[in-house]
């Protein structure tokens, strides 16, 4: 027998056993071809041919999923190269497939490959994205002007049919802003894995995934906050030290939050609510959705009526003002 046929006959007995997660499908001369998985979407398939001077020459090898990133794929494929021709003139198959067995257990983050290069693009000079192969997670530190946002971002194992967690949060933005940041990233990770209660007639749900749609969102709303103005007077709503943010939620200046997302002081936001026009609703001056905030409970007629009287009362000073001129 010669080397190949000796080395197709050893794939043959031990890859199974000694590659976790393995299926030899093929094992001939022409082609031997074998999954390796981790998970339903940490799956490839390698497909190995021999050259006319193997073992002298590399394996010809082609890497193939249906669930992780060409670009990933292309340079695993480089790097199964450059493994093989470490070890020419020896059996190569094997601890080929060992290395990629190895390479998708010790990188769990390999299936949101795209997803991370999607949200490097959004980030700036000052904003930071680390990746913990080990643990799993993602360090995400956004920044704008003297505003900073860092989390932790759990990817499970089971990735994307469960959702990214966020953890471990700091930041300096104030309280009403952090609540919304982190109720709002989780409720979007939750969207990505649970049907709506409703689904459409011959609608199918299936889990997309959360991490882009998470990560995005706190990366824009970061750079966005501290550039937004109040709706009504224009002043820009966050002081740009965080220092000088008001914490006093009764207080005039105090930031509020619509549930559009916009932003009015407090002192603007009653202004605004008490004039008029009234009928169908206060409309966010910057989007046109009606208004609503947990400070204001009027109805449109209450809160018109109450303007009336109001102005009925400042025509009533003002006549008896001019009696006394």
């Amino acid at each position: 027998m010669g080397f190949i046929d000796d080395e197709l006959q050893e794939v043959s007995k031990l890859c199974e056993n000694v590659i976790p997660g393995s299926r030899l499908v093929s094992c001939v001369p022409s082609m031997v071809r074998v999954e390796i998985t981790r998970t339903i979407f940490k799956r490839i398939i390698v497909c190995i041919q021999f050259t006319n001077l193997y073992p002298k020459e590399p394996l010809l090898i082609e890497l193939k999923s249906n669930t992780l990133s060409p670009k990933l794929l292309n340079g695993l494929t480089e790097v199964c190269d450059k493994e093989c021709k470490n070890i020419l003139g020896k059996a190569q198959i094997l601890p080929i497939l060992k290395f990629i067995e190895n390479f998708i257990g010790e990188n769990p983050l390999i299936c949101c490959y795209d997803e991370i290069s999607s949200l490097k693009k959004l980030l700036d000079i000052n904003d930071c994205l680390k990746l913990k192969q080990k643990t799993s997670l993602i360090y995400l530190d956004v920044r704008e002007g003297l505003y900073f946002y860092k989390t932790r971002i759990v990817i499970p194992d089971d990735y994307p049919i469960n959702a990214v967690s966020i953890t471990d949060v700091e930041t300096n933005f104030p309280q009403l802003f952090c609540r919304y940041l982190l109720g709002q990233g989780r409720e979007i990770a939750r969207r990505c894995i649970e049907p709506p209660i409703k689904l459409k007639p011959n609608q199918k749900f299936s889990p997309s995934p959360s991490l882009n749609s998470v990560a995005s969102f706190l990366i824009r709303t970061v750079k966005k906050f501290p550039n937004e103005n109040c709706q009504l007077c224009k002043g820009i709503c966050l002081p740009i030290n965080p220092a000088d943010a008001i914490i006093n939620s009764d207080a005039d200046l105090h930031v509020e939050r619509l549930y559009c997302g916009h932003l009015f002081h407090l002192q603007c936001l009653m202004t605004f609510m008490k004039t008029p026009p009234f009928h169908g609703g206060k409309k966010c001056p910057e989007c046109g959705n009606r208004v609503y905030h947990d400070k204001w409970g009027l109805s449109d007629k209450l809160a018109e009526d109450r303007w009336a009287h109001e102005q009925a009362r400042a025509r009533e000073l003002a006549e008896v003002a001019d009696f006394f001129v």
